[in-house]
Formats: C-alpha cells, sequence, structure tokens
C-alpha cells in the first residue's frame, strides 16, 4: 500500500479542489518516470521483448507534455503492472515502478509508488549484503534529479508516507 487512506490536498489539483498546480503535477509525473526509467534495465534483461514498462514511462512523459489523455497514461500504467505480476525481484519492482509513474497522470500522489518500487528494485539487484546500500544510493540519486519547485512537496511526502512506502526513504 503506498497511497495513504486520507489524501494529501497538495496532490490533488487545484481544479479539484486541491492545492496542486498543473505545472507541478507534470513535474512530479516527470521525476516519477525518470525514477522508473533509472531501474527500467533490470525489467528489459529479463523481458527484453516486452514493452509494457517502457510504454508506460514514455506515456507518462507525453501526457506531462499534453500529448496524450490522462486516461491513457493510466492505462500504460495498467499494462506495465501487468508485465510485473509474472516476474519476481528487481525485474518485478522495476516493471512496478513504471506502472506507478504512469499512474501519476491520475493520482498524483502515485510519484512516491514509483520512486519507491524503484529502490526495492535496486535493492533486489544488488549483491548479497549490498542491498540496503544500493537502496540508499538510488534514494540519493532519485533525491539529485527532483526539481526545485517540486523538492520540498516531494520530500514531505517521503517524509509523512515512509512508513507505508517500505520505509525505502531513510537515505
Amino acid at each position: 500500500m503506498i497511497l495513504p487512506k486520507d489524501r494529501d490536498p497538495r496532490f490533488i489539483t487545484i481544479r479539484r479542489g486541491g492545492t496542486l498546480t498543473d505545472l507541478d503535477h507534470q513535474l512530479l509525473a516527470l521525476w516519477a518516470a525518470a525514477c522508473a526509467e533509472h531501474v527500467l534495465p533490470l525489467f528489459e534483461s529479463v523481458q527484453p521483448s516486452d514493452p509494457r514498462p517502457r510504454q508506460a514511462i514514455e506515456q507518462t512523459r507525453a501526457w506531462a507534455r499534453g500529448e496524450i489523455r490522462m486516461s491513457q497514461s493510466r492505462t500504460a500504467g495498467g499494462h506495465a503492472m501487468a508485465a510485473a505480476r509474472e516476474l519476481n525481484g528487481a525485474a518485478r519492482h522495476a516493471a512496478y515502478a513504471a506502472g506507478q509513474a504512469a499512474a501519476v497522470a491520475h493520482v498524483a500522489a502515485h510519484e512516491l509508488g514509483a520512486a519507491a518500487y524503484a529502490i526495492k528494485a535496486a535493492r533486489a539487484a544488488a549483491s548479497k549484503g549490498e542491498g540496503e546500500r544500493a537502496g540508499r544510493l538510488e534514494c540519493q540519486w532519485q533525491r539529485e534529479q527532483l526539481p526545485e519547485a517540486i523538492r520540498g512537496l516531494v520530500l514531505d511526502d517521503q517524509r509523512l508516507r515512509n512508513d507505508i512506502c517500505w520505509s525505502v526513504f531513510d537515505c
């Protein structure tokens, strides 16, 4: 479970009664796509002929550019998550990261899902005894990618939802 029981108005767009601007929503989606893409090779090395997670990341970016509708990005996210279901370990987590990234178009709070699954993928891919370190490095890399406009929002969200995101944001 990566979403809180009560929705944070900071992750609800202004037109829906929250405080999130469209620009910040797009930045969240682009950051989530970057997090997912960073670990995508962990999926593609196991399933090189399955394009669904890569397509989900591409659809996330297309939505952020205004080229497709939210529903198209969300659908691509569902397909990426379907690609994950038959797998385990790093490949599974990487595909879920892509699916979560594409879901940001629908629910902005999925941004942490993409990041958390990417960290889980990095941990799972690490050699024995190096998982925690790999996860911390991935978390730090993700934070370096954060646009300044959403940095405070995402870091606060990580602090608030760390417990329901497998405590992966302790980096």
